[in-house]
């Protein structure tokens, strides 16, 4: 699900983190249903007050996402909770410490499998290999490992979040 409020200025603004003051309207995190809304004046309708869903509010959460992704995984690296690399990650894998694998939407769909080895472990592949690339110092990245708790989590959710409105 994604949140919006209105703004004192009457403006839809996407709420990333679910935090922002006021009353949030709710949609789910499909791009379809994000397009109608902004189409049929459903902000407007949820409000109970005339708003401004401006035409570029695809683009706006779609942008939002993929920085607080960026930034979760960011955080992950520089916490010690993340790994990439494939032999590094796989050395994760294989010991348990992992909650959740972010693999590069572009990577070969053959080396994602076999990197996984058949382990039930939930798996979010919405960044290029350049994007992960970027986030952990390197030309791209395929495979990356995040260890158990509260940020896998919330890297899950943000990466299914973008991969349903964006994907």
């Amino acid at each position: 699900m994604l949140r919006f409020v209105v703004s004192p200025e009457g403006r839809v603004v996407f709420d990333v983190t679910a935090t922002l003051p006021g009353r949030g309207l709710w949609l789910s995190a499909r791009r379809d249903v994000l397009d109608q809304a902004i189409r049929r004046g459903a902000f407007a309708r949820g409000a109970k007050a005339p708003v401004v869903a401006p035409p570029s509010l695809v683009d706006e959460v779609a942008a939002a996402l993929t920085r607080r992704l960026t930034d979760l995984l960011g955080l992950a690296r520089r916490g010690g909770a993340a790994i990439s690399g494939f032999e590094k990650a796989r050395e994760w894998l294989q010991i348990g410490g992992a909650g959740l694998v972010v693999q590069a939407a572009d990577g070969s769909p053959e080396e994602r499998a076999r990197f996984l080895g058949g382990r039930d472990i939930p798996v979010v592949a919405v960044l290029s290999a350049a994007a992960l690339g970027r986030i952990f110092g390197r030309d791209h990245t395929v495979h990356v490992v995040i260890s158990p708790g509260r940020l896998a989590a919330m890297i899950e959710i943000a990466a299914r979040r973008l991969a349903g409105c964006c994907g």
